[in-house]
């Protein structure tokens, strides 16, 4: 049988109790495999047999259960609220817009106009009323209570009948339903009827919480402007920006929002990323730089040449991947999934034999153990505990890709956090991945003579070297006359005419088969190669002219970077395949332990050594070459910007090339990790102090409500600060 993979967008949830009800409804449907879903993401994922058509099968069960679920790739439907058609209130957000929410305040209309809002202002107003007619007539205060009872009990009991036809009879609902009506039998029809209100208020604050972190890295996406400017035939057009092609060339004018991932092909301006990474200062760029989706022009036009569809760009990328991150669980939130189904239904014994054993053994206040019975199944609701860790991953993936960070799920989140050794690739990771002009030795002439002649040589050629020269020349604002009669000399350099002399720039090997170079200058090339530099020497008319050295140097914040590394408790460690001379002298200057002339294999032999003698590895590189090592690492990493990061090979990519980030994303974890530590600690400690109290006689019905929900409240909003956070470097 042909079984196939589709992902759908499911509203209505605000917990992990949410995707589970929803996990257990879907599979019981015909030709379903396996279910996955995210209430962090507000997705699902699932496989079923090719030839079946599960939509409308899916969208009857799940809407008794008060959900809505379409395609992910389609357009969000316009649909009736099924809580018109069921009696229940889980789909609460169709009176203004048609959108199912369950999740309040997902940002389309304000929470009070959703269903579940009104539901609760609804039962709030009864509740007090209820109070109010009970001081002005007390006989039937009882009543009263009963009614407020009623408009938010009925719409919950509802929901717990439907979840246990669905194959989740331990559901919170089933829970408050048996705690609510045992209440009002026992007499305590009016704290029954508070203890319902308090609920709904903490569902409310869940869906709103909930919401935000759902939509902190969406709102990504609204960072792109809607329409571009395209030059076609000499003429500028306004067009849709999502209708944009590779190869289209776009105008860009001061103060606006670069529409598109693209490469510069004429101007200089600062552009202002911070939006995007975070990053406070702007970014001066010129042509052939590239620049992506929802940065600023700051202060010229530009012309871009677009290299990548709306769907594909860097944003688009981003919110796609950490979307999908979000749908992995981490190990801890597995755990804790395996627990609480175990879990409810002990809650359930629990509270039963609370209520039964005294008065049966000994012969205590049925009322009053029962009472405490059902407190204790308001205590022991899972929410709380069951909202921890999920809640605190997705907000930091958020936190962390709207600052280039990307992690490709809860796993690696946590795993980042227990790293303790770095191997680092060498060119385009600790090094910009391009040669720069770093000495220029001027021979009977000034420094700008020689780099103008070079220049004039160079100009239309992309090697490498050639462009270190170019862009050496533009920096230093040197003239770059025209040069004729150029031509390449294979395997030694290239040569012409420049102001009417002859001109060559080549190895020094090629350069001294034409001019004679005094021991001097060869004691200065052979300096230049012990510091891992490429030298090429000029010849004017048969004269030595200059030496210039280039070298792939290291990125600017790698020492800094580095050291970061080093103050986590993380000891980096260079893997390069680049030739022992080059990496030794960059490896000095950064004070690293080098391994050089290495293959994929090498590599990948070195991070197992690494693991080997009980560290714990990531590996960092372009996530192409270095495959093999990246594999075997505990955390791939790979270094990259825009859309050419390897992201299918790695576990993980710093977006923006920064050595600093890599620091920055184990802090990340740390935190993270932190934060899931401190939720598990207040929901099972909140638990453990009111079901001491409860057993106690000190607290009751309210107190354990409270516990359930104001933990959960504590618990989501803990996370929620994973949202603000910033990397200590940027914090400084």
């Amino acid at each position: 049988m042909d079984v196939k993979e589709t992902r759908y967008r499911v509203t209505g949830m605000d917990c992990a109790a949410c995707a589970a009800k929803i996990e257990t409804a879907v599979s019981r449907l015909p030709g379903v495999s396996n279910v996955s879903v995210s209430a962090t993401a507000g997705t699902m994922k699932l496989s079923h047999a090719a030839d079946a058509s599960l939509l409308p099968a899916m969208k009857a069960q799940l809407s008794r259960l008060g959900y809505c679920v379409f395609p992910a790739d389609g357009e969000k439907p316009r649909v009736e609220s099924p809580a018109r058609d069921h009696g229940h209130d889980h789909d609460h957000g169709q009176a203004e817009s048609h959108d199912h929410s369950h999740d309040a305040g997902n940002g389309q209309g304000a929470w009070w106009r959703t269903r579940k809002g009104m539901l609760t202002i609804g039962c709030g107003v009864a509740l007090g009323l209820a109070y109010g007619i009970g001081r002005l007539y007390p006989p039937v205060e009882w009543w009263a209570f009963l009614a407020a009872l009623a408009v938010g009990l009925l719409p919950i009991a509802n929901r717990a009948f439907a979840a246990a036809r669905a194959g989740t009879p331990f559901s919170i609902e089933t829970l408050m339903t048996i705690a609510a009506v045992g209440a009002v039998i026992i007499g305590a029809a009016e704290e029954s009827a508070a203890v319902v209100f308090l609920f709904l208020v903490g569902e409310l604050l869940e869906g709103v919480a909930a919401s935000r972190a759902r939509t902190s890295i969406q709102d990504l996406a609204t960072l792109v402007p809607k329409t571009a400017y395209v030059e076609r035939n000499g003429t500028v057009e306004e067009v849709p920006a999502d209708s944009l092609s590779v190869g289209v060339t776009i105008l860009v004018r001061p103060g606006d929002r670069i529409a598109a991932d693209g490469t510069i092909v004429e101007g200089d301006s600062a552009i202002d990323e911070a939006p995007v990474t975070g990053e406070s200062v702007p970014v001066r760029k010129k042509s052939g730089d590239s620049v992506f989706a929802g940065t600023i022009n700051t202060d010229a036009v530009l012309r871009v040449k677009v290299t990548a569809a709306a769907a594909d760009n860097t944003i688009a990328r981003v919110v796609k991947l950490v979307e999908e991150a979000q749908e992995s669980k981490a190990p801890t939130e597995r755990f804790i999934d395996r627990f609480s189904k175990v879990y409810t239904p002990g809650v359930l014994v629990l509270g039963a034999l609370v209520a039964v054993l005294p008065p049966l053994l000994a012969g205590a206040s049925w009322s009053e153990w029962i009472y405490k019975g059902l407190a204790i199944l308001l205590i022991g609701c899972p929410c709380a505990l069951v909202i921890s860790t999920p809640a605190a991953i997705a907000a930091a993936l958020s936190a962390g890709a709207r600052r280039g960070l990307l992690i490709k799920g809860g796993a690696i989140l946590e795993a980042l956090g227990s790293i303790n050794a770095m191997a680092l690739d060498k060119t385009g990771t600790l090094t910009e991945g391009k040669p720069k002009v770093t000495d220029i030795i001027a021979i009977g002439r000034n420094e700008a003579n020689v780099l103008s002649m070079a220049a004039a040589l160079e100009t239309g050629s992309s090697h490498p070297l050639a462009l270190a020269i170019l862009d050496r020349a533009r920096a230093d604002k040197v003239p770059v006359p025209p040069a004729s009669e150029a031509f390449a000399v294979g395997g030694k350099g290239v040569a012409g005419k420049v102001g009417g002399k002859e001109i060559f720039l080549g190895s020094p090997a090629a350069a001294g088969e034409r001019a004679t170079l005094s021991d001097d200058q060869f004691e200065r090339i052979a300096a230049f190669n012990d510091e891992g530099k490429s030298v090429s020497v000029l010849i004017a008319v048969g004269e030595p002219a200059g030496i210039i050295a280039m070298r792939d140097e290291p990125r600017a914040d790698a020492q800094s970077g580095l050291a970061a590394l080093r103050d986590a408790g993380v000891e980096p460690v260079m893997l390069t395949g680049d030739n022992k001379r080059t990496a030794a002298a960059i490896a000095k200057g950064l004070g690293l332990s080098v391994h050089a002339e290495m293959l994929p294999e090498d590599k990948q032999r070195i991070v197992r050594e690494l693991q080997a003698s009980g560290r714990k590895v990531a590996k960092v590189g372009d996530g192409i070459n270095d495959a093999p090592a990246l594999a075997s690492a505990d955390v791939g990493i790979a270094m990259g910007g825009g859309t050419d990061v390897a992201l299918e090979t790695a576990d993980a990519a710093v977006l923006h090339g920064r050595v600093g980030d890599l620091a920055a994303m184990i802090e990340l974890s740390r935190r993270a990790l932190a934060n899931i530590h401190q939720n598990i600690t207040v929901a099972l400690g909140l638990k453990a102090v009111f079901l001491v109290t409860t057993i106690a006689g000190i607290t009751g019905l309210w107190p354990a409500i409270l516990a359930d929900t104001g933990a959960t409240v504590l618990v989501t909003a803990n996370a929620m600060r994973m949202l603000a956070w910033r990397p200590r470097a940027a914090r400084a």
